[in-house]
This record gives C-alpha cells, structure tokens and sequence, in this order.
C-alpha cells in the first residue's frame, strides 16, 4: 500500500475546506472519492481534484474495493454508527472528534478495532502539529517546574440557528465541539487526568452555548488546579496557559486551529522575565494527520492519537457535563 485511496463520507464543508484539501496534498495519500447524493456539493470538492470519484450513498463508498481508507465528518451524532460500518466493511477509518458522545461508547469502538485489526481514530488534528509537541516537551520535560495551574479559553461566534453546533439532535454544544480541545490538550501537554470538576453551563435550545468548568487534575508530577472556558457565542478566542513553580508554557491566537486564525507559535516564559517563541508558519496539521494515519497503515507506527486518549478526553467532558450546574442566559 504505497498511495492510500481515501473516500469521504459526506460532503461536510469542513471537509471541503480543510480536510479534503489535506488528503489531497498529503504524501502517500489520493483523495479518490466522495459519498454525496448531492452533485452541487460534489463540485466543491471536484474544484480541487477533478478526478474524484463520486458515489450517490455512504454504503457505496465503504463497499468500493479501491477505497484503503475512510474519512468521516458527519454530525457527531452519527459518528460511532459509521465508524462502525466502516470497520465492519473493512475499512480503516478516522472519524471527526469528538468521535462519540459519551465515553462507554468508545469502549465500543476499540472492541472493533482490537477485533478487525484494522486501525480507527478520532482526528484530532493539534496533536499532530509541532507547536503541541514543544509545548509537551517543555512541560514534561520540567522547564516551568512543578505544574500549578491550567487554564484554557475557546470561542468563537455562531448565530446560525441550523448549524449542526447549534442543534441538541446532532450532539452540538461547546463542550463536545471545542471543549475536546480545552481538555484534551491540557491531557496531552500535562499528562494528567481529571480527580474532580464542576461545571457552569448556559443552555440554549438544549446545547450548552457556553460552558466554564473548574476542578483538579492529577498526574505523576502531582496535582494542579484546572480551569476552561469554551463559548459559541463571544468573539474568537485561543488560549491554553499552563503555569508552574518557575515558569509558564503559554499557546494563543490560533493555537488550535494554527496558521488558520493565527501563526501557530508556543512560548515559554521562565525566570527574569526572558519569552522564548517558537514558530511553525507553514506546518499544516490536517496534513500532518493525514500523513501519520498513513504511516501507520504502511509501516505499522503507532498513530500519536489511539482511541485510548480519546476516551480519556470523552470521559472528561462526560465528568464536566455530570457536574454540570445550569446559569441564566
């Protein structure tokens, strides 16, 4: 399997927009086709690859021989069903975050995958970015000393009342869309896992359109103390501070969606006030995602991001969502 074949289930514009893209240009990776009963939406991605191969139905696509893996940006409701299918027709998948809706349900997922033999994941695409990386290494690795807090701040303004965000049917809300961000980088760059949270939510139309949550999280270097702020309705906002006994790891701007909002970029702040910065402005994550699922498929690496530590992020936000206390609007 030198190129992997890649079909699309649904013509998300997510996946027209940025993961289409990325498979089209990932080394070792074809963009081979699409599953949309909708030809207008089939344009948008025959835009960038004319060649793309287009079936009327999901099943059509899992049951093409030529197809070696899946992609799957369906509303996040429908993600451990296809996920499912996928696997159950052979198919090695990666499934849009966050990959279930409750933590018991990924347990599911890796019964299929361990059975199948054939590789699942959830993208989520930061921890495949360098920047991430740096900021672990740094953490881990002891430059800001023992680890005191972690605070971590994502919003950005929706309005449209039809967005699949915006809907409790399709599993929207702002902890399932961008709390798997706030949670599931402090988990990566800390090691640590939540001891007990508490959780402030506003609900509109049964979606949590903002979301605080404060607790404790522990890990091998001891404990520290947690607080995250997601919102879909203030302006955007990007930022995971990590504060020790000597010094702070600090990501901002577009540090989750990197060299889309923002330069992607990790500073460490350490004693007499000196900021060291680190840069990537050409590093493209859904690539970089692409290229090491692909890496695992040929050459058996180990994918940075299992089912494992997804269910660790899932079990968070189902802790933050228990402990949930409802605000006036």
């Amino acid at each position: 399997m030198q190129v992997i074949r890649w079909g699309i289930l649904g013509a998300a514009n997510f996946a027209r927009k940025q993961m289409g893209p990325a498979i089209h240009a990932a080394e070792g990776a074809e963009l081979y086709a699409l599953a949309t009963s909708s030809p207008d939406k089939a344009e948008g991605f025959r835009a960038f690859c004319p060649a793309l191969k287009i079936h009327a139905s999901y099943e059509a696509l899992l049951a093409d021989p030529a197809v070696d893996a899946v992609y799957i940006p369906l509303p996040n409701h429908l993600h451990v069903e296809w996920t499912a299918k996928a696997l159950a027709a052979g198919k090695p998948v990666l499934t849009e975050k966050p990959v279930a809706l409750r933590a018991e349900e990924i347990d599911r997922l890796i019964a299929l995958r361990d059975r199948t033999g054939l590789l699942a994941a959830e993208a989520f695409m930061i921890l495949h970015h360098p920047q991430w990386h740096r900021a672990r290494d740094w953490v881990q690795g002891g430059e800001i000393g023992e680890i005191v807090h972690a605070d971590a701040q994502f919003s950005f303004r929706l309005t449209d009342a039809s967005n699949i965000r915006n809907r409790a049917e399709a599993g929207g809300g702002s902890l399932r869309d961008i709390g798997v961000y706030t949670m599931g980088s402090v988990r990566y760059v800390t090691g640590a896992e939540p001891v007990a949270l508490e959780t402030r939510l506003r609900r509109e139309n049964g979606i949590d359109s903002f979301a605080h949550v404060f607790g404790r999280m522990a890990g091998r270097g001891g404990g520290f103390t947690y607080a995250s702020t997601t919102s879909m309705r203030a302006d955007n906002r990007q930022v995971v501070t990590i504060q020790g006994t000597k010094g702070m790891v600090r990501l901002e701007g577009g540090c989750f969606n990197a060299n889309v909002n923002d330069l992607a970029a990790v500073e460490l702040h350490v004693e007499g006030n000196r900021v060291i910065t680190d840069r990537w402005p050409a590093a493209n994550q859904y690539k970089l995602q692409v290229e090491a699922f692909g890496r695992s498929l040929r050459d058996g690496e180990p994918y940075p991001c299992p089912l494992e530590f997804s269910r660790g992020t899932q079990a968070m936000m189902d802790m933050a969502y228990d402990a949930a206390v409802d605000i006036a609007v």
